[in-house]
Formats: structure tokens, sequence, C-alpha cells
């Protein structure tokens, strides 16, 4: 058992109702991100200079911030933010946590269209790329099989989540906002469980 990414929404309840769990659509493979996915926003825990994906962002000239960013709206809610708020020694200090909480997610407020630009941006430069496993230093900590994941980017090589590589993690990543949109969201980000 391991960490999972999912895409979330302002609007939730209405992407994930009704059709969506239908077998005959097939959305969970289409939208999900793989396990390796997530380790790779996970990455600045693990190693000291850039990450892949800042190396990718430098690679193809693209700011990848806005999926960054996409890892603070959740900090305000759940587990993590009662871990913050348990650990404050003062209330001055919970009191700065929630703002805080508050602000990233204010900030993230109508960034879809920021999002899905940036992962078509990504994925229209990095289909030219026939090596980019070589062009990627991996700090000596190969957790992610780096000479997989970042291979045959137009390549689907997975289930929609099991043993994708970054290609398709990226399609499916374009798929589900390209679907959340038809849903009416606004805001995307990431929720880790």
């Amino acid at each position: 058992m391991g960490l999972d990414i999912t895409i979330c929404t302002d609007n939730n309840d209405e992407i994930f109702s009704g059709d969506y769990h239908d077998p005959k659509f097939d959305y969970f493979n289409k939208h999900s991100l793989s396990r390796t996915f997530c380790n790779l926003m996970c990455r600045p825990n693990v190693i000291s200079g850039d990450t892949e994906l800042e190396q990718i962002g430098k690679i193809t000239s693209v700011d990848i911030s806005p999926i960054v960013a996409m890892e603070t709206y959740g900090s305000d809610i759940g587990e993590e933010l009662q871990f913050f708020l348990e650990t404050a020694e003062s209330e001055e200090e919970r009191q700065k946590i929630v703002d805080q909480a508050n602000q990233n997610k204010e900030n993230l407020k109508g960034n879809i269209d920021k999002v899905s630009l940036t992962i078509n941006s990504l994925i229209d430069k990095l289909a030219t790329i026939n090596n980019l496993p070589e062009l990627l230093d991996d700090h000596g900590e190969d957790t992610l099989d780096n000479k997989n994941y970042f291979a045959d980017f137009n390549v689907d090589k997975g289930q929609g989540y099991i043993g994708n590589n970054f290609g398709q993690d990226l399609r499916n990543f374009r798929h589900f906002l390209e679907y959340a949109k038809s849903k009416g969201s606004k805001t995307t980000y990431f929720n880790y469980g």
C-alpha cells in the first residue's frame, strides 16, 4: 500500500457522482494518475536540487508552478491541518496556520485554465523529445525508475493507473481537466491519501 494522488475540483460532488463510476465510461482509467506521479510530486522531500519536474520545466521552457501550486489547496482541511494546529505552540501561531491555509485556497481559485494550459504545453513539447530519461538527473535517488517512467512519452504503457508512464499521466491529467471543465469546474487541486 502506498500514497496516492487524486485531482480534485471545486465541485467534486458533481464531478464524482452519477455516471462517473460507471465502468462503461472507464473514467477511472482515463483520469487517474499513477503512484509514480504521486512520488514525482513528492520529490522535493526526497532529493536536494532540482526535481525531475523542475528539470522538465526548464527543458521545455514551461512554467510548472501552476501544477506545483495545486498541492497547497488541501492544506486547510483534514488531518494535515489538524496536525499543524495541534503542533502549534500558541493561539497566534494557530491563527497564522489557518490564515495561510485560507490564503492558499484563495490563491488557487479559478486556476483550471492555467493548469490546463500548463499540461497542454508540457504534452506538446515533450512529445518531440525522444531521450527525456537521459536528460534528467535523479541525484542518485532513482525512486521513480526514470529510465522507464519518462521513456516512450507518446505511448500509453499502463492501465490508467498501474504502470503509467509520464506521458500517459499527463494525458490522463488533461482528460480529467477537460471533463471537469465540461462540468463547470473552475478550480483544481491535488489530494493525497
